[in-house]
């Protein structure tokens, strides 16, 4: 288990980390979700002992990153946000010597070579220059040098960054399947595939967590509203924000004249399912709607409220 306690990390005047604290737990794959500049990278590199910590500390099953550094990096695989390759050398000799850095050699690096190989799908290129291998591929040999001493964490910072759709696809079926064995971390700023690849999401802003859970989690507890748009002919504006006083679990969000049409988008909280009653209100007034779609907020729309805002406490 990994406990982040209090942890910050200053750079002159800039705070890029401020105060954070979380826990995470063998077997999760964790998301660490934010936009650029917003302390990911700087966390990541203070929980593998890259940097040192401001305040506060990184606890690996209770030994802190700062008095153990190097038993604490015997635990972690690391596969920064510039996979640094040795484009010359031969994908097996790369990886040889990041194992011999480990002290990983003989037949023990042997069978360290074979389980990575297998593990990251690197069979067919692994007598190949790395200069020679795909962006797919050199994510793959990066991933296998942060496994050569098979760590129990990985922490990946941005591994799909720069990656084609199917080369996306290959690294997310790979890390789900680590994730069976290890605890893994990624950091990404690309919403739909950290939620298509985690169990857990952890949004920093401006260096402070502004919310973790599951994203059904996130989206249940952000007060997140349904928007229910209408298209509707007949009606005057008058009339449509005269609907509030009649149903007052809805909000007029907005109105927008569209020729003979008129383009409302009404919000309530997901607690409650005021359609009917807009129906009936139409009925009364002699509306014809032609179209009433419901959407609940999503994921992005979580993001971008929490990642736009000055007041991070306020989901």
């Amino acid at each position: 288990m990994i406990r982040i306690d209090s942890l910050s990390k200053e750079f002159g005047a800039v705070k890029a980390v401020r105060s954070i604290s979380f826990s995470l737990n063998d077997g999760e794959i964790v998301g660490f979700l934010g936009a650029n500049g917003a302390g990911k990278s700087t966390t990541l590199k203070m929980m593998t002992g890259y940097l040192t910590p401001t305040a506060g500390n990184v606890y690996v099953d209770d030994q802190n990153i700062i008095d153990n550094s190097l038993d604490i990096q015997k635990q972690i695989g690391y596969l920064p946000e510039l996979n640094p390759l040795y484009a010359e050398m031969k994908v097996h000799e790369y990886l040889k010597f990041h194992a011999e850095i480990r002290h990983i050699i003989g037949e023990e690096f042997n069978k360290a070579l074979k389980r990575v190989v297998g593990e990251c799908g690197l069979k067919g290129v692994v007598h190949r220059t790395v200069g020679n291998c795909s962006k797919g591929y050199k994510q793959r040999i990066g991933l296998a040098a942060a496994m050569i001493h098979d760590p129990k964490i990985l922490i990946l910072d941005e591994p799909v960054s720069g990656l084609d759709p199917n080369q996306i696809v290959e690294i997310r079926e790979l890390i789900k399947k680590l994730g069976k064995e290890k605890l893994v971390l990624m950091s990404s700023h690309i919403l739909q595939e950290i939620q298509a690849t985690v169990d857990r999401i952890i949004i920093i802003h401006e260096g402070k967590i502004v919310a973790d859970g599951t994203s059904e989690e996130l989206i249940s507890d952000s007060k997140g509203m349904t928007q229910l748009h209408l298209e509707i002919s007949g009606s005057e504006e008058n009339d449509i924000q005269d609907m509030k006083a009649v149903i007052p679990s809805i909000t007029v969000n907005s109105i927008k004249k569209d020729g003979p049409l008129v383009q409302v988008i009404l919000e309530y909280q997901n607690t409650v399912d005021p359609r009917k009653d807009v129906f009936e209100y139409a009925v009364e007034k002699g509306w014809i709607i032609t179209e009433m779609s419901a959407s609940k907020r999503n994921l992005e729309d979580i993001f971008r409220h929490l990642t736009t805002q000055g007041d991070v406490g306020n989901a």
